[in-house]
């Protein structure tokens, strides 16, 4: 058998997770891990797609949406909880894949987190850059607009076009976060823990202060009538918005990936999973209730463009009296406090997304399928320190110089194809191993995990096409660093003599072809649907699928039999 679908042995991952002195330092408590938990899932997606996806998709049935949503997160959860509890090792839904799927599926996964953490915490460091222009600018503070913008964004002063120059601020609260992940585990956490409690703080006041300017008409009717267009409004225009407000969820399943340094994995990672997800859907639910309470759905539409803040000051604004026919907010001051939240809510889910990121390398180098230098843990702090550095790097350049505009679809999708991918992973343990210790077992096999399945692939098939193609593109690149680096140097190939086995290559060549043929018929349905100018996305994909026709085409040739 080649390496590719060879299983890692459960007794090797369990072994791994035993700390000794160059392992990960275990000083995670439940506590800790359901705050990690609401960090990273309460950042700004909750404060800014709200508003957007109850203006554009739901109306006020966001806060069905939000349930969907919800109800997807879920059904995945239980299984992370399953896997969690039984495979306490870092690396989340890589790890599980490798021990249920084979290491073809897990390098695809390990691989697709990348979209999740690593793009995802860069994109929000370009946010977090913006929103610290708003709130310094409330205390008569303003930052050089060519230092908070990359050199393809432009801003406008006195008439004149300007051009950015390096977005500084993203790459200062990258850095810090990254230097306070290598300090250690107990100390990241310590200071997620303030920084959850503040914004949690913050998201209730804005319940209570608002929820006495809730007014019946803005919620009626719940469901507004479909526009006779799919997506805007009624049913179809729920799903969608459950689609879109499910970045604001995303965050749960980091709290797998700090298994290997839990104190007791085998009760804490349920809870953590768990628990982090029911507190924050009722906090979500409350949350958008008062939001398109306050005011008309439509309203929120006023914000326009990237102003991500609209919707939240919006509703603000409209909590007040009508003096002389003008709204009076009571509560001004709100306004700077939700900026501060959103950037509290940044701060933390940038740190928990560099943490997932450098735990699934670590694993990955763990398993010889990345340099070593992932895996190589710092004597006195016992954290992977060199991957940290390498991701402040990484994601520091990614958010000083490429443009910070809406990626949410792309993590989304990455998260959702994790989340599938697990589910059918604790199908697949059941069935292979069903006497295997389990402390948390997830309920109704196999109706969960098949509902799972089918909720977060229903979610992704509301996605748009761009989406995909950028998914599939994405992909396409990681079965490239396989076929050069991953298969020759898999330490489970090496124990198996497998490594120079041509099927390795040639079902990953095969594989390959797939993809660009699923790329080929993406550009197409993409291009056929599109209302504006998409030429630029063409011609990067004409470009994929050439490359990559010859690529696999020649490896298939070579290794085939």
């Amino acid at each position: 058998m080649s390496n590719l679908w060879r299983t890692k042995p459960l007794s090797q991952l369990l072994s791994e997770s035993d700390e000794t002195s160059d392992g990960l330092k275990k000083t995670l408590s439940s506590a800790s891990l359901v705050a990690l938990g609401i960090g990273a899932i309460i950042g700004a997606g909750l404060f800014s797609i709200t508003g957007l996806a109850a203006a554009n998709y739901a109306g006020p049935g966001i806060m069905i949406s939000f349930v969907i949503a919800a109800i997807g997160c879920a059904f995945a959860g239980l299984c992370y909880a399953e896997f969690a509890s039984m495979i306490p090792v870092a690396g989340s839904a890589y790890t599980y894949s490798y021990a249920t799927m084979g290491e073809f599926i897990a390098w695809i996964i390990g691989w697709d987190l990348v979209l999740e953490y690593a793009v995802g915490a860069a994109t929000v460091a370009s946010s977090w850059s913006g929103y610290l222009g708003k709130f310094l600018e409330s205390f008569g503070v303003s930052l050089p607009h060519n230092l908070m913008m990359t050199p393809f964004d432009n801003y406008i002063v006195d008439g004149v076009t300007h051009t950015g120059l390096i977005n500084l601020p993203a790459v200062f609260i990258v850095s810090i976060m990254s230097m306070v992940l290598i300090k250690g585990t107990s100390e990241s956490a310590f200071v997620n823990t303030l920084i959850v409690i503040l914004k949690v703080a913050i998201v209730i006041i804005f319940i209570v202060v608002g929820w006495k300017y809730v007014k019946a008409e803005n919620l009626t009717p719940l469901i507004p009538a479909n526009t006779g267009k799919f997506g805007e409004y009624g049913w179809s225009g729920v799903i969608r918005a459950a689609a879109v407000v499910f970045f604001a969820y995303i965050g749960f399943d980091a709290v797998s990936t700090a298994a290997q340094e839990t104190k007791d994995p085998k009760k804490s990672m349920p809870i953590g999973i768990m628990g982090s997800l029911i507190i924050c859907t009722v906090l979500y639910i409350i949350f958008a209730y008062v939001m398109v309470g306050v005011v008309n759905y439509k309203a929120f539409t006023a914000g326009g463009g990237g102003d991500h803040l609209a919707p939240v000051a919006i509703a603000i604004e409209a909590m007040g009296s009508v003096v002389n026919g003008t709204m009076v907010p009571a509560y001004p001051w709100l306004n700077t406090t939700i900026i501060l939240a959103i950037l509290l809510g940044y701060s933390s889910v940038i740190l928990v997304m560099l943490m997932g990121q450098s735990r699934v390398f670590y694993s990955m180098s763990k398993d010889g399928l990345l340099p070593k230098v992932f895996s190589e843990v710092h004597k006195k702090f016992r954290t992977p320190y060199k991957s940290n550095l390498f991701f402040l790097v990484f994601v520091s350049l990614f958010a000083a110089f490429v443009p910070g505009r809406v990626v949410g679809e792309m993590t989304s999708i990455g998260t959702l194809f994790a989340f599938i991918l697990v589910c059918i992973g604790v199908l697949v343990m059941r069935k292979t191993q069903p006497n295997a210790p389990r402390a948390f077992r997830t309920p109704l096999v196999p109706l969960i995990p098949v509902l799972g399945v089918l909720v977060c692939l229903g979610m992704m098939v509301f996605l748009p096409f761009d989406t995909w193609i950028r998914l599939v593109c994405w992909m396409m690149i990681g079965l490239d660093v396989y076929l050069y680096r991953g298969i020759r140097n898999s330490y489970l190939g090496k124990q198996n003599n497998t490594t120079g086995d041509p099927k390795n290559y040639t079902v990953t060549a095969i594989s390959g072809i797939g993809m660009t043929v699923l790329l080929a018929v993406l550009a197409y349905l993409h291009h056929q649907d599109a209302e504006v100018d998409d030429s630029g996305l063409i011609i990067f994909s004409v470009a994929m699928i050439v490359i990559h026709a010859i690529l696999y085409g020649y490896y298939y040739i070579k290794y085939r039999k």
